[in-house]
């Protein structure tokens, strides 16, 4: 399974429910069409994250918020938002735990590849201040 696939397609799917106020179902389908190649468990990973992140919301952005020093969640460009909750939900929420490290560094090429030039370094510094929150 791939799960950088997963990601992206989590990625695509909460970024269309944050701003387009699709429906759940139909933001999912969308992409899931998109990539039809893609394996079952992929699809599955996708769908824990997508419903694991949005089941956390709240909590998931107050979070964020604690540790964005002076950048609130609306003047975050949305991709790296979601990428932040996406990585927020699979270190704090995920019922498999995954390595801090490895999370971020997923979370870090998410955002060199769907974000903008700082996007990276931007959720870099997040999450990095969240691990060091949590020491």
């Amino acid at each position: 399974m791939s799960r950088r696939k997963a990601r992206e397609m989590a990625l695509q799917t909460l970024f269309q429910l944050d701003f387009n106020s699709a429906d759940y179902n139909d933001a999912l389908g969308l992409v899931f069409d998109e990539n039809l190649q893609v394996s079952t468990k992929a699809k599955e990973y996708t769908e824990q994250l997508v419903q694991g992140t949005q089941a956390h919301l709240e909590e998931i952005d107050n979070i964020i918020s604690k540790v964005s020093n002076e950048w609130k969640l609306e003047r975050m460009t949305g991709v790296d938002r979601n990428i932040a909750r996406i990585a927020v939900y699979e270190m704090t929420y995920s019922e498999e735990k995954l390595p801090p490290n490895v999370v971020i560094n997923e979370a870090v090429e998410l955002a060199k590849a769907f974000g903008t030039e700082d996007s990276s370094r931007f959720v870099n510094g997040i999450l990095g201040s969240l691990v060091k929150s949590r020491q």
